[in-house]
């Protein structure tokens, strides 16, 4: 009867040591800069922004994140109108790490998320803003620069909903995140 208590006992030991390396989580602070194309406005419109995420890494092929980012104000002069237009937004972005090669410094990254984007602009014939939801799915690369500092590059096709004249838009990050 001792001998298979001290059995169960090892086996509940072995399992608990390997699920408890299964769920690691790394909390993560970063900031990048991003490059938002529409190109299905006339004329084509490339706003500059940079954006500010809280994440954690669950182990090393899951994790998740919280974001805000915020752009410049673009303008451009239209038939002899200046137009301007402006957004922000915030959401939520699932990550899906794919580790390379034995050190496991170089990782293919998937996302997908949501966000609320709230855009201002001014058409030359009156100030507007709209909001509407983006639906997020990205893929890109990572580089862990050491342990607690990686670069990553990211390439995101988002598509909105119930933005006026706003379908979809590509955006373009380069990033820079600290883990703890």
């Amino acid at each position: 009867m001792n001998k298979n208590i001290a059995l169960l006992a090892a086996v509940s030991a072995i399992a608990l040591a390997s699920s408890a390396n299964a769920l690691e989580f790394r909390p993560y602070v970063g900031a990048q800069y991003n490059l938002t194309s529409v190109a299905s406005q006339s004329p084509d419109v490339d706003m500059h922004s940079y954006s500010v995420f809280v994440g954690t890494e669950y182990n090393r092929f899951f994790g998740t994140e919280v974001f805000y980012q915020n752009s410049n104000k673009w303008h451009k002069i239209v038939k002899g109108t200046k137009v301007k237009a402006d957004f922000a937004a915030y959401g939520l972005d699932g990550y899906a790490y794919l580790p390379l090669g034995c050190d496991r410094v170089f990782s293919l990254l998937g996302t997908a998320g949501i966000a609320n984007y709230d855009f201002d602009f001014d058409n030359g014939e009156g100030k507007g803003s709209d909001n509407g939801l983006g639906y997020r799915l990205g893929a890109g690369a990572q580089y862990n620069i050491t342990n607690n500092i990686a670069v990553r590059g990211i390439v995101r096709y988002i598509w909105a909903d119930k933005l006026d004249g706003l379908d979809h838009f590509m955006e373009y990050s380069l990033g820079l995140k600290y883990t703890f």
